[in-house]
């Protein structure tokens, strides 16, 4: 087990009518707020209101950014930090799903340079100060609202990167799963699929860390438990919670520590397929985990059947990679491209997996293995 320091500075705040507590939280950090959501369901199933009442009942001054779209651009973000410039806000509160968070977690470092914000992807600037975040999550499954990661993609480049600084933790995070009841059933299950992924890309790090495995195998078995149930039940609010809980806890770093590393090839691919189609994230997951399994399948065949003897009970490679077919394709997920129906060019991914440098941290994915990974996600 290699050494590790936990520190997760983020407060969550988790369960029914939680947002009560929002413009208490809010008026700590100051009086001016720069409110970042999406398209505007939350107009629609009430949450917005709720919000704004939160911000009159403390006096709080607030101006909008909206329209953050999913699989988020940097466009948004420099445009949101300019907002939030012109109005010398005091704090950032995001309401949404992972693309929002993401982009208001870039706009917090982004308000205090001067640079685009695409320069901190580049490595060209590094934050030395953040503007607090506080969010609201609506969309389980990034698990974006306890972690110091964003994703965002830059259309100009063609490219579609993450980015890690613990500058951008979210202060306070408030979850509650009656918040993600109007998420529809296709989403709701692609957040399932990307919680799962999450949990892999640790499981897949390097290094032994047997406590964090078993974290990791926990996870999981609540979303193959309890996942099913929940797309024929939307409004269940226990069903609603558990799958919250556990997408929330696949990426706060608890399955992290005792690692060497993770690795993120999965994510790495699943990234040129949403920048290419704008497919939903948890969609381009299910349709390259396995392509990525089928890829190592003889590089790591030992550490494959571990995960499918602690998941699945069985105890080949290839048993452990249906298995998990198997359950992408009950929650109603792509498993390839062709199922998708959108019209794809192989030449095309290839010459984007070469811009963005696929690759993973702990199991590297050569130039020549992309042509294998095309025909798995064929």
């Amino acid at each position: 087990m290699e050494n590790f320091i936990i520190n997760t500075p983020t407060v969550l705040h988790f369960g029914q009518v939680v947002i009560q507590g929002l413009g208490k939280t809010l008026a700590k950090y100051g009086k001016n707020v720069l409110f970042i959501y999406g398209k505007g369901s939350i107009k629609s199933n009430g949450i917005y209101q709720q919000v704004i009442n939160q911000l009159n009942l403390f006096d709080l001054q607030y101006v909008e950014y909206h329209g953050i779209k999913a699989n988020p651009i940097i466009e948004d973000v420099d445009k949101a930090a300019k907002l939030g410039k012109r109005n010398n806000v005091d704090v950032i509160l995001a309401v949404g799903g992972g693309s929002v968070i993401d982009t208001a977690k870039i706009v917090s470092i982004a308000i205090p340079v001067k640079n685009p914000a695409w320069d901190f992807f580049e490595a060209k600037v590094k934050p030395e100060k953040s503007i607090p975040l506080i969010t609201v999550l609506t969309f389980a499954g990034t698990g974006t609202e306890m972690n110091s990661f964003a994703v965002s993609q830059n259309l100009q480049t063609k490219q579609k990167l993450g980015y890690g600084n613990d500058l951008i933790y979210p202060k306070h995070s408030f979850l509650d799963p009656k918040y993600t009841f109007s998420v529809p059933k296709d989403q709701t299950a692609y957040g399932i699929v990307d919680l799962i992924a999450h949990s892999l890309e640790a499981f897949f790090g390097g290094g032994e860390a047997t406590l964090s495995d078993r974290f990791v195998y926990s996870i999981i078995k609540e979303a193959i438990d309890y996942g099913p149930d929940l797309l024929n039940n939307l409004e269940n609010y226990e069903l609603r919670a558990k799958i919250m809980y556990a997408a929330t806890a696949a990426l706060n770093k608890l399955t992290f520590y005792g690692r060497s590393s993770t690795d993120w090839g999965v994510h790495s691919i699943g990234h040129v397929l949403s920048l290419l189609y704008d497919l939903p994230h948890g969609a381009t997951l299910s349709i390259a985990y396995p392509a990525w399994l089928k890829l190592f399948e003889n590089r790591i065949p030992e550490r494959i059947i571990e995960m499918g003897e602690n998941l699945f009970g069985v105890k080949t490679t290839k048993e452990t990679i249906s298995g998990l077919e198997s359950f992408f394709k009950s929650l109603n997920c792509p498993l390839k491209l062709s199922e998708t129906g959108i019209e794809y060019d192989k030449n095309i991914i290839l010459k984007t997996m070469k811009l963005n440098k696929v690759n993973g941290f702990t199991h590297k994915i050569s130039v020549e293995d992309y042509d294998k990974i095309i025909e798995f996600l064929e």
